[in-house]
């Protein structure tokens, strides 16, 4: 299976690319989009990182898995594309933005290609799923090639800020160097999350902006 990565990834990623597991795990992928129908599209599995350069990702937003419905998927966690509804999950994301930017207008867009621009890695743990089927390619090797991009990030780059909503996501601090970058944790933005109070008031978007302003960086046009 081709891995269309852009050309500072491959640098970064070149070993772990050359890893056996990571080469079964191209077949095991090829294989499942031969026989079975999966999302995102083939070209956009590594939409995340071909969005987002390495060397411009100043914040990383993980999330679990891809959404699973017909045409939702765009590679990047959290995001659909144009054309799509915007999910329960993302509505609570904008209804956050909105309340702690004091912004006037949400979104009528679920793609986060804009953020994605700016520097905002949104990666998932999972970068592919069987339709209808969550998590169903839980099973495949994909954690040990995101974990290891989230050790690589940590290492070779300071300053950066992880925004790890969940436990799923939370479960990823023990890869991160946490005094060199700031770690955000809050509940998940789901609605069963977010209606006990684990998810509004969090202020994430406004804390990342401050971080990096305060380090000479620009903040992100959320």
């Amino acid at each position: 299976m081709q891995i269309p990565l852009t050309a500072d990834w491959q640098t970064v990623l070149k070993d772990e690319l050359n890893q056996p597991y990571f080469q079964n795990l191209m077949h095991q992928v090829a294989d499942e989009y031969e026989n079975f129908t999966c999302f995102p599209p083939k070209e956009l599995i590594f939409n995340a990182f071909n969005s987002c350069s390495f060397e411009a990702t100043k914040v990383v937003i993980l999330g679990q898995d891809p959404y699973h419905g017909d045409k939702e998927a765009n590679g990047l966690a959290f995001s659909v594309a144009d054309d799509v509804r915007i999910p329960p999950s993302l509505r609570n994301i904008f209804a956050e933005v909105h309340s702690d930017l004091h912004q006037i207008l949400l979104p009528n867009s679920g793609n986060l290609e804009r953020w994605a621009n700016q520097g905002v890695l949104l990666l998932n743990a999972t970068l592919t799923v069987r339709k209808d089927t969550p998590n169903s390619h839980k099973h495949l090797h994909w954690q040990d090639f995101t974990d290891a991009v989230i050790g690589k990030l940590s290492d070779e780059k300071e300053h950066l800020v992880f925004l790890l909503w969940g436990a799923f996501a939370q479960k990823k601090t023990k890869l991160i160097d946490t005094n060199k970058h700031l770690i955000l944790t809050s509940g998940h933005p789901s609605p069963m999350s977010a209606n006990q109070g684990k998810w509004f008031g969090n202020k994430h978007f406004s804390k990342t902006n401050d971080y990096l302003e305060g380090i000479g960086k620009k903040g992100i046009e959320w």
